[in-house]
């Protein structure tokens, strides 16, 4: 637990940093936590260290250069490329791979680089360094108040079979723990992004709507690694596991909040 708490901090300041500053330097980090990610999903299968996987960092690299120097206006050529190229992998050098391998090599771009990629287009949006933030409310947070709401309150197991530690009791938790928080933090920059009560509320009820998906996220992930009998995506973090142990909440809050953010 000591482990977790002190790796959990160095994180959250890392997070703050990097997102403060925006820019090509949250630009290479995310695609640095991308290409890590892809790379432990892509372990999964077995397929990390081959030339299909290799193929999916080189187009994760494309995508993030296409996203910061060319506003995403080649993200269609680049997805069928991409698709392109691993067919022709897989035509060309059969049997050596199956198909879940390319259909996962095809799977983990859109899942890791495209889905993580929105915490950087939500920071680079108008409002965005106010905006960004409720990604993580969304995740983070919202991940917290259900664990201690759960252990003090959780009766009723949520999936049972995916995470039996994890409870209805503090889903709900999470949810409202994200909401109140959400809540608070749009009361104190409403004069900063010029926003009425009514948008407070909007925006408590968004982070709500991120929260619980968020823990559709969190059970996804633990889903394939129960399905190919993983315990940790990786050890990168601490006490934490891999990229995709730790982000996987914020993998698929970030683009839920970059659109919902977006109605502001």
């Amino acid at each position: 637990m000591k482990e977790r708490v002190i790796s959990g901090i160095i994180l959250v300041v890392l997070a703050l940093a990097f997102v403060f500053v925006g820019g090509n330097m949250l630009l290479a980090v995310m695609c640095a936590l991308s290409l890590r990610g892809m790379f432990e999903l892509y372990r999964v299968f077995s397929i990390h260290l081959k030339c299909v996987g290799m193929v999916g960092y080189v187009f994760c690299v494309l995508y993030y250069v296409n996203l910061g120097f060319f506003e995403n206006q080649f993200f269609i050529p680049i997805a069928i490329l991409f698709l392109t190229a691993l067919l022709a992998f897989y035509v060309f050098t059969f049997p050596t791979f199956h198909a879940d391998q390319i259909l996962v090599t095809y799977f983990a771009f859109f899942y890791v680089a495209v889905m993580l990629s929105y915490l950087y287009r939500a920071r680079m949006m108008d409002h965005g360094i106010y905006i960004v933030w409720l990604i993580f409310l969304c995740s983070w947070i919202s991940d917290t108040c259900a664990y201690f709401v759960g252990v003090m309150f959780g009766k009723h197991k949520m999936a049972p079979l995916l995470s039996p530690k994890k409870s209805v009791e503090g889903a709900i938790g999470g949810i409202m723990g994200s909401v109140l928080l959400t809540a608070l933090y749009g009361y104190l920059i409403r004069n900063a992004m010029a926003i009425s009560g009514r948008e407070i509320l909007l925006l408590g009820l968004f982070a709500g709507i991120g929260a619980f998906i968020s823990m559709i996220g969190d059970l996804a992930a633990s889903a394939i690694k129960r399905n190919y009998d993983v315990k940790d995506y990786g050890r990168l973090i601490p006490g934490h596991g891999g990229v995709l142990d730790r982000f996987d909440s914020v993998i698929i809050t970030a683009p839920i909040i970059f659109y919902l953010g977006g109605l502001l």
